[in-house]
C-alpha cells in the first residue's frame, strides 16, 4: 500500500518519460515569442502555475524541476536519458536554468566584470549599432529603436567585443544573444554566450578569417555527396554552391531560417550536442525536400529555400527533429574530414606563399627591366646631345679655318705692302679690304655671341673678358689718333697745293710782264730753286701722308691678326672645357648607375628577407595547428571515453584530469611558441608584444590587469633581445 501510494505522489522518471510525448513544450514554444523571463537562476516550483495545466504538463515540470535539482546525478548517472528528455524539447520556463547548466555558465568568473565592461568603451559601437534594428525586427522584445531589448542586446554585444577583441563584433552573432536575452536577464545571457564562443566551436566561426566555418561547409558538402548525389549533382550544375544556403545555418544556428519555435528546439539539442545537430538539421531539410529543387532552376532554387521550406515544419517541429536523427553521422569520419581539410588549407598556404614569392620576384624582374630601359633611354639622350655638341664644334673649327685663312691672307697682303709702291688705286684697295675685315670681324663676333649663349656654362672668366675689352678699346683709340694724324696731314698737303697754286700764278703773272722788261738771270734761278724746293716739300708732304696712312692700315691689320688668334686660342679653351665637361658627365652617369645598381640590390635583399620572415611565421603557424590538432584529439578521446562508458566512476575521473593536464601542457606549449616567435622577430610591433603578454598570461592562468599591459611591454622587450639569439629556447624564454 505504501508503494503505491508513493508510486502515485511521487511518479518515478521511467513513468514520467512513458507518458512524455515528443512534443513536450508545444503550447510554452507558441507563447514564447511574445514573452520573456527576467530571471533564471532560481529553481522553478511546480506548484506555482499546475492549477491551470493538465496533468500530462504536470508531470513534465515534476520531471523538469527535479532533472534541475538533482543535476549532477542526471549528468553522471542518467546521461542518455537526459539527452532523449533534451530532443523531446526543455520546457519554456526551465530553458534559462537548463541552457546554463549545460554550458557551464552558472558561476563563471566574468559575470562580476560585466558592468565594469560597461563603462568602457569599444572600437565595434556604431557597427553594433547599426547592426541591432536589423536583429528579430518584428519581436516585441526588440521592436522599437529605443526598446529595452535592443538596449540590453547592445550592452551584451559591446561587452563580448572587449573580452574578445581578436573577434570583436561579428553578423549574426546578434541572434544568438538575442535568443538568451528571451530567455534570461543580460548578464546570465553574457555569460552563457561566453562560454558558447569558447566551448561550442563559434569563437573559430566568428574569427575574421572564418576558417571554422569554410570546414563546415566542406563537411556538409562532404555529406551531402554521400547522401544525396543526385541533388549535389543538380546543385554543381546550376552553380548553386553550398556557401549560398548553408553559411547562415552554421553562423545563426538556423535562427535566422527558420521560425522561432522551431529554431529554438534546435538550439536546445545544440546546447547539448554541439554543431552535430546543425548538421543532421540541414541534410534532413535537403532530403526532405530533394524531389522539388531537382526540378527547379537556379533563382527557383533560391526563393524556394526563402519561402516555402521555412515553413514547411511550423505545425510539427518534432518531424524535422526525427528526419535529423534518421541522418546518418559518423563522428570519427567528420575528424578524419577535418584532418584533410586542415591538410589542404596548408597546401594552399604553402602554394600563396610560393606565389606571393613568384611575384614578388616578378615584380622586382620588372623593376630591374624598367631600370634597364631608363639606362637605354639615358644612353641615347646621352649620344643626342654628345651629336649636338660635335656639330657646334664642326661649325666653331669651320670658323676657326675661316679665320686662320683670313690671317693668312693678311700676311700675304702685308708682304706685297713691303714690297709695292703705295699709289693712291692700292690705298683704296686696302680701305676696301679693311671694311671687308671689319664685316667679317662684326660677323665672327656675332657668331661667337650666339655661341656664349649656347654654352653659357663654358664661358671663360670674367677677367679675360674684361682685358679683351680694354684691348679693344685701346685698338680704337689708336684707331682715332691715326685718322686725326692722317686729317692733320691731308690739311697740310691741301695747304701747300693751294701754296703751289698761288707761286704758280705768280709766276705766270711775271712771264706775262717780261715784254717791258727782262728779270735778271740771277733772280730767274732764284725763282727755279724756290719752284724745285716747293715740288720736293709737296712731294714730301705726300709721302708723309702715304706712309702714316700705310701705318694705320699696318695696324689694323695687326689688331686683326691678334684678334683673330685671341679667337683661336678662345675656340681651343672652349673645345677642351667642352671635353671636360663630357668627361665629368660620363663619371657622373658612371657613379649613378652604380648607386641605382646597389640600390636594386639592396631591396631585393631586404624582400628576400622579408619573404623569409614570412616562411618563417608559416611554419610556426603550421605547428600551432598541429598542436592545436593534438588539443583537439585529445578532446574527442575524452569524450569518446565519457560516451561509451570504457572506464568506471573512479577511472573515468582520473582519466579527464590527465586528459585535462595535457591539454593544458599543450596550450601552454603552443602559447610559448608563439611568444617566442612574436619576440624573436623584430618586425613584432608594439601591439602584437602587449597580445602575446596577454596570451601568455592567460595560458598560464594568471590574467593581466590592464594597468600592468605597459610593465609587461617593456618585459617582454627585454626578453626579446635576449630570445633573439637562435641558441634561445623555451627554458631561457619561460626564465625569463
Amino acid at each position: 500500500i505504501f508503494k503505491q501510494l508513493h508510486y502515485k505522489v511521487f511518479p518515478s522518471e521511467e513513468h514520467l518519460i512513458q507518458h512524455l510525448p515528443l512534443k513536450a513544450d508545444s503550447k510554452s514554444m507558441r507563447s514564447m515569442s511574445g514573452s520573456r523571463r527576467n530571471s533564471g537562476s532560481s529553481l522553478v516550483s511546480s506548484s506555482s502555475a499546475s492549477s491551470n495545466l493538465s496533468h500530462l504538463e504536470e508531470d513534465t515540470w515534476i520531471l523538469w524541476g527535479r532533472i534541475v535539482n538533482e543535476w549532477e546525478e542526471w549528468r553522471r548517472k542518467k546521461d542518455k536519458l537526459l539527452k532523449e528528455l533534451i530532443r523531446k524539447g526543455i520546457p519554456h520556463h526551465f530553458r534559462a536554468i537548463v541552457w546554463q547548466l549545460l554550458g557551464n555558465a552558472t558561476d563563471m568568473p566574468v559575470k562580476n566584470q560585466y558592468s565594469e565592461l560597461l563603462k568602457m568603451s569599444s572600437p565595434c559601437e556604431k557597427l553594433i549599432r547599426r547592426d541591432i534594428a536589423r536583429t528579430y525586427p518584428e519581436h516585441e522584445f526588440f521592436k522599437g529603436q529605443d526598446s529595452l531589448g535592443q538596449e540590453v542586446l547592445f550592452n551584451v554585444m559591446k561587452a563580448y567585443s572587449l573580452v574578445d577583441r581578436e573577434v570583436g563584433y561579428c553578423q549574426g552573432s546578434a541572434f544568438i544573444v538575442g535568443l538568451l536575452l528571451m530567455q534570461m536577464p543580460e548578464e546570465e545571457a553574457f555569460c552563457v554566450f561566453v562560454r558558447l564562443m569558447q566551448e561550442y566551436r563559434l569563437r573559430e566561426l566568428f574569427k575574421p578569417s572564418m576558417a571554422e566555418l569554410g570546414l563546415c561547409i566542406y563537411q556538409f558538402e562532404y555529406l551531402l555527396q554521400e547522401q544525396l548525389p543526385e541533388l549535389n549533382v543538380h546543385f554543381r550544375s546550376q552553380s548553386f554552391h553550398t556557401s549560398m544556403y548553408a553559411s547562415s545555418w552554421f553562423l545563426t544556428l538556423f535562427l535566422t531560417f527558420l521560425p522561432l519555435p522551431v529554431a529554438t528546439r534546435i538550439f536546445d539539442i545544440f546546447m547539448y550536442e554541439g554543431l552535430e545537430i546543425i548538421f543532421r538539421v540541414g541534410l534532413a531539410i535537403l532530403q526532405y525536400n530533394q524531389t522539388d529543387l531537382i526540378q527547379l532552376d537556379m533563382e527557383g532554387m533560391s526563393l524556394h529555400f526563402q519561402k516555402v521550406i521555412p515553413h514547411q515544419f511550423d505545425s510539427c517541429p518534432d518531424k524535422l527533429i526525427l528526419r535529423a536523427y534518421q541522418v546518418k553521422y559518423n563522428p570519427k569520419r567528420m575528424k578524419k574530414l577535418e584532418k584533410e581539410y586542415t591538410t589542404i588549407k596548408n597546401k594552399e598556404m604553402e602554394e600563396q606563399i610560393e606565389i606571393k614569392r613568384l611575384r614578388t620576384e616578378n615584380r622586382l624582374l620588372k623593376q630591374r627591366i624598367e631600370t634597364l630601359e631608363k639606362g637605354q633611354v639615358t644612353r641615347a639622350q646621352e649620344a643626342e646631345e654628345n651629336y649636338v655638341i660635335k656639330r657646334e664644334l664642326a661649325v666653331v673649327r669651320q670658323q676657326c679655318t675661316t679665320a686662320s685663312e683670313s690671317l693668312e691672307k693678311a700676311q700675304d697682303t702685308i708682304r706685297e705692302l713691303q714690297q709695292q709702291r703705295y699709289t693712291e688705286p692700292f690705298v683704296s684697295n686696302l680701305q676696301t679690304q679693311l671694311e671687308q675685315s671689319r664685316l667679317r670681324e662684326a660677323e665672327l663676333l656675332g657668331a661667337l655671341k650666339e655661341m656664349q649663349d649656347k654654352r653659357s656654362s663654358c664661358l671663360p672668366d670674367e677677367n679675360n673678358v674684361a682685358a679683351l675689352q680694354e684691348e679693344v678699346k685701346q685698338m680704337k683709340l689708336r684707331e682715332l689718333e691715326t685718322l686725326r694724324s692722317f686729317r692733320e696731314m691731308q690739311d697740310t698737303v691741301a695747304e701747300l697745293n693751294q701754296r703751289w697754286q698761288h707761286h704758280m700764278s705768280r709766276s705766270s703773272s711775271t712771264g706775262g710782264s717780261g715784254g717791258h722788261w727782262k728779270e735778271s738771270p740771277k733772280k730767274n734761278a732764284m725763282n727755279e730753286l724756290q719752284d724745285k724746293l716747293m715740288t720736293v716739300r709737296l712731294r714730301e708732304a705726300q709721302a708723309q701722308a702715304e706712309l702714316r696712312e700705310v701705318k694705320l692700315k699696318a695696324l689694323q691689320l695687326e689688331s686683326q691678326v691678334r684678334h683673330t688668334i685671341q679667337l683661336q686660342l678662345f675656340c681651343l679653351a672652349l673645345q677642351d672645357r667642352l671635353q671636360m665637361l663630357a668627361n665629368q658627365n660620363k663619371a657622373l652617369q658612371a657613379q649613378l648607375n652604380e648607386m641605382k645598381r646597389k640600390q636594386a640590390e639592396s631591396d631585393c635583399k631586404s624582400k628576400e628577407e622579408v619573404m623569409a620572415v614570412r616562411l618563417r611565421e608559416a611554419d610556426s603557424m603550421a605547428a600551432m595547428a598541429e598542436l592545436r590538432q593534438k588539443i583537439a584529439e585529445l578532446e574527442i578521446q575524452k569524450e569518446e571515453g565519457l560516451i561509451q562508458g570504457q572506464l568506471n566512476h573512479s577511472d573515468s575521473r582520473q582519466y579527464i584530469t590527465e586528459l585535462r593536464d595535457q591539454i593544458a601542457e599543450l596550450k601552454n606549449e603552443s602559447m610559448r611558441v608563439y611568444c617566442i616567435y612574436t619576440c624573436r622577430y623584430p618586425a613584432a610591433s608594439l601591439t602584437t608584444t602587449e597580445k602575446s603578454c596577454h596570451l601568455y598570461a592567460a595560458s598560464q592562468q594568471t590574467p593581466l590587469p590592464p594597468r600592468h599591459t605597459h610593465c609587461c611591454v617593456n618585459v617582454f622587450l627585454v626578453i626579446r633581445d635576449h630570445c633573439s639569439s637562435p641558441a634561445a629556447g623555451f627554458s631561457s624564454f619561460d626564465s625569463h
